[in-house]
């Protein structure tokens, strides 16, 4: 395959309600899909809604703070587990189209919450990627992914793959996802702000693959409407009235070429962002810049990925 039809789904959130936002996604992702995509991109945390709290509601990361307690035991009980059934409507709409579908979700492994970008593909398991460092407040919130997470989807038409939000600013990571060859990559951001373009554009001309940067749309009412539809709670409601600001995530998806140029952009409100792919761009950006080939220099420098699940406690007889 020479060509390949994309979308990315820069939509709202369900804040907290994994329910109500699994039915969104599944439905614009279809629509999406029927319009002639065959990978479809969803930004950070999609499942769940970004954190936004963190940032936006003043004393939020305090020692103690009643609403971000609150808020953690709400994620906890509504975040996706390993093989949960939920998301079985993305499954079979992979199945049955043939698509793949990158999205965003709270994980909950044991008592812990993860930051994962799923890779949902045709008659097989999704693949994880787990954030491998939460960013700043993100930290009072998200556990810390490990190597076994760090992979790529075989396509028919390529390699894909996912790396979230400030991941793009780690040279490591870069590098190990540059030597797995994706041809096209999934840039998961909560929102696709002037800074994080940069960092999507040099991963594009770095890695010379495609990069489908995808941001959220999210708003201070979301918030209080996902409270409202998970059962409230006076703690968590307290925290959000204390958000000043209205829209807290303004989107700017774009679809990026492998010389770094964009191809298409979204604006600030909800939107399905399409373009047609040139595969053959990989291959003739790869004839001036190759980091992990002929621009690399593995005599002086080398990169030891370890890819062992590190589960911290392991149990024997």
């Amino acid at each position: 395959m020479t060509s390949l039809n994309v979308a990315i789904c820069q939509a709202a959130p369900v804040p907290l309600d994994f329910a109500g936002g699994i039915e969104k996604a599944t439905r614009i992702a279809k629509e999406a899909i029927d319009n002639g995509a065959q990978l479809v991109a969803f930004g950070e945390t999609f499942l769940g809604g970004y954190p936004l709290w963190l940032d936006e509601a003043p004393g939020a990361a305090l020692w103690d703070h009643p609403g971000t307690k609150a808020l953690h035991a709400i994620m906890l009980e509504q975040a996706i587990v390993p093989n949960d059934e939920r998301l079985l409507p993305l499954q079979e709409l992979c199945d049955a189209s043939g698509a793949c579908i990158s999205i965003g979700a709270h994980e909950r492994v044991r008592q812990s919450l993860y930051n994962n970008q799923l890779m949902f593909r045709p008659e097989d398991t999704p693949l994880d990627h787990r954030k491998l460092v939460p960013t700043h407040g993100e930290r009072l919130i998200w556990m810390r992914g490990d190597g076994s997470t760090l992979s790529v989807h075989q396509a028919e038409w390529g390699k894909v793959g996912n790396l979230i939000c400030w991941e793009h600013w780690m040279p490591l990571a870069r590098a190990a996802m540059h030597n797995l060859g994706e041809s096209v990559h999934v840039a998961a951001w909560p929102t696709v702000r002037e800074e994080y373009a940069l960092a999507s554009r040099h991963y594009a001309m770095e890695g010379r693959c495609f990069v489908l940067a995808a941001g959220l749309v999210q708003h201070r009412d979301d918030l209080f409407d996902g409270l409202e539809r998970v059962g409230g709670n006076d703690e968590a409601l307290a925290l959000f009235n204390a958000i000043e600001s209205e829209q807290l995530n303004r989107g700017g998806s774009m679809i990026i070429v492998p010389d770094a140029r964009v191809l298409a952009q979204a604006g600030e409100g909800e939107e399905t962002l399409f373009a047609q792919l040139d595969l053959s761009e990989v291959g003739q950006g790869l004839a001036s810049l190759d980091t992990d080939g002929h621009y690399s220099r593995p005599d002086v420098f080398e990169l030891h990925v370890d890819t062992r699940a590190k589960d911290g406690v392991n149990w024997a007889d």
